[in-house]
């Protein structure tokens, strides 16, 4: 019988080919950017896993993401690449530990690597359901030792604090704005949110804006709130302050907003000259909503009873005559929400998108 030298040729190339891709070896190194830090302080580790060759029979298994009473861990980046024909697979980590003392850790990665039969079989169409297909070997990393410091305060970081407020004097039932800004890098997920409560004063805010990102120093970015307080009587904004400890400079620092008094003017307008007394529905967008609620807290707060204009006058004419005591864009433009917002859509989105900015302009507009 003749042999079918061709079809050993291939089983032999074959089983050469897998035995070179068996004989990938490889390596861990594991660095972390400090050896001591404070409570709550990132900490940078990478973990990096080099092989000899491009290494197609492995795969990695590492997921050490984890959050307990001792620690947390988050992952900042992955990455695999090809280097001198060489597999380098890295991982970034950033270590947060909550509690003082010397901290130890060697965390485990699992090595995943295809099975040999696996391959043979997959090439020559085998449906063999017997064999493993990987072969998994668990990896316990090099021990990472650091010495974590106290601190007096739970927050650490490097931090900014910009406000941004109106004049300290409004008119009655008008709205008094705040922004309160903090910028910098620290651990922004151990921030409490900033509340007032001032008796008499309606208080409005919009839920805080937050643009903060994972990096190798920690959570960088910035945290913002918007206040909006409406009274008819003076009014003291309390001061606020945030203590937090500062790990370049070693020392307690303060952000401090320190309150203010905001006087209040008589309006010259009573509660029935901003609503007629039959009053429409109102149909409102969100982007104008924020002056509604506002000019709403105003009149529940105001204690004028209600009067009757005079029947000899128009609709028109007495809605002109408001329009023209306006003495601001703000004041008109909650005269137009209460009048009919929907008939005043496109002149209320001027005024919000400030497309138009002349007072004068507008109330030509609206009474020529």
């Amino acid at each position: 019988m003749k042999l079918n030298l061709g079809k050993y040729k291939v089983i032999l190339l074959l089983f050469v080919f897998v035995l070179k891709l068996s004989a990938s070896t490889y390596e861990w190194s594991v660095k972390a950017n400090k050896n001591s830090a404070y409570i709550n302080e990132a900490i940078h580790l990478e973990y990096t896993c080099t092989y000899d060759d491009k290494a197609d029979l492995y795969a990695i298994d590492f997921n050490p993401t984890v959050d307990n009473d001792e620690y947390s861990i988050k992952i900042l980046r992955e990455d695999e690449r090809i280097r001198d024909n060489r597999k380098i697979n890295n991982y970034e980590l950033i270590l947060f530990v909550k509690k003082e003392g010397e901290f130890n850790l060697a965390l485990e990665t699992l090595m995943k690597k295809t099975n040999k039969d696996s391959i043979v079989n997959g090439i020559l169409g085998r449906d063999n359901l017997n064999y493993e297909e990987f072969l998994i070997t668990k990896i316990k990393q090099k021990s990472i030792k650091l010495n974590i410091l106290k601190t007096d305060e739970l927050m650490i970081g490097e931090f900014v604090l910009d406000i941004k407020a109106d004049k300290s004097e409004v008119k009655a039932f008008s709205p008094y704005h705040l922004e309160l800004s903090i910028k910098g890098i620290g651990d922004f997920q151990l921030f409490e949110d900033i509340v007032f409560q001032i008796e008499g004063v309606e208080i409005f805010s919009e839920s805080a804006y937050e643009d903060i990102q994972l990096t190798k120093d920690g959570y960088k970015g910035v945290w913002k709130k918007k206040f909006a307080f409406v009274s008819e009587k003076e009014f003291t904004i309390p001061s606020w302050k945030l203590s937090y400890f500062d790990p370049k400079d070693k020392i307690t620092k303060e952000l401090v907003y320190e309150g203010v008094e905001v006087k209040v003017t008589t309006s010259k307008y009573k509660k029935e000259e901003l609503l007629d007394e039959e009053a429409k529905p109102l149909v409102f967008s969100k982007e104008y909503l924020y002056y509604l609620l506002t000019f709403i807290a105003g009149f529940l707060l105001a204690k004028v009873k209600f009067r009757h204009e005079k029947k000899e006058n128009s609709r028109d004419e007495i809605f002109c005559k408001k329009i023209e005591k306006t003495d601001s864009l703000d004041e008109l433009l909650f005269l137009l929400i209460s009048k009919d917002s929907r008939k005043y859509q496109t002149i209320i989105t001027m005024i919000e998108s400030k497309k138009e900015t002349s007072l004068k302009g507008i109330k030509k507009q609206l009474c020529m």
